[in-house]
């Protein structure tokens, strides 16, 4: 049996959010833009995943999937949190290597996209929106608040890739 991305349901918004504070607002629209690029994954082999848009570009729905995982990652992980956890597919040489899905196991790097989420909700938990970190890539200092809008404009961005792709894919179209 081929496998296939597991299809997710996804709320048009998260009207959870509507009347929330700044920090479950955040959460929420971070969250939203997660789980619409896992939407926009849903039901597709590992072959249409790693399908790539028109030449001569390399992106893919399995590219951003890893994309998202490494930045992430960085962001939360290795900027905010002060971790050292190494990339998951980029190197020093290739800081680009996540959209190079040839050999890539679709199915496992869904996979590590999750824990990668799980990871970050643990190490933002309970954590001000105020709390400052040095970007030790900048060497300026930053708030969570920064990170949380950045990341749901890497998202929202990348979304519309998505949402290319995937009509470019199978004709699938959504909102």
């Amino acid at each position: 049996m081929t496998w296939t991305a597991p299809e997710i349901a996804r709320d048009p918004v998260p009207f959870s959010a509507l009347a929330a504070d700044e920090r479950a607002s955040a959460e929420a629209w971070l969250d939203h833009h997660r789980r619409t690029l896992l939407w926009k994954c849903g039901g597709l082999t590992a072959e249409q995943l790693k399908r790539r848009s028109v030449e001569p570009s390399g992106l893919s729905l399995l590219g951003l999937v890893r994309h998202m995982a490494e930045v992430e990652r960085d962001w939360f992980r290795y900027r905010f949190a002060g971790e050292r956890p190494g990339y998951l597919y980029c190197t020093d040489d290739d800081l680009n290597a996540e959209f190079d899905v040839a050999g890539a196991d679709a199915e496992a790097d869904l996979a590590a996209y999750a824990r990668e989420v799980e990871l970050v909700r643990k190490v933002t938990a309970g954590r001000s929106l105020d709390e400052t970190f040095l970007d030790p890539r900048r060497g300026i200092e930053m708030t969570l608040r920064w990170v949380y809008a950045l990341m749901i404009q890497e998202y929202a961005r990348h979304n519309g890739h998505a949402d290319l792709l995937r009509e470019r894919i199978d004709g699938a179209i959504g909102h």
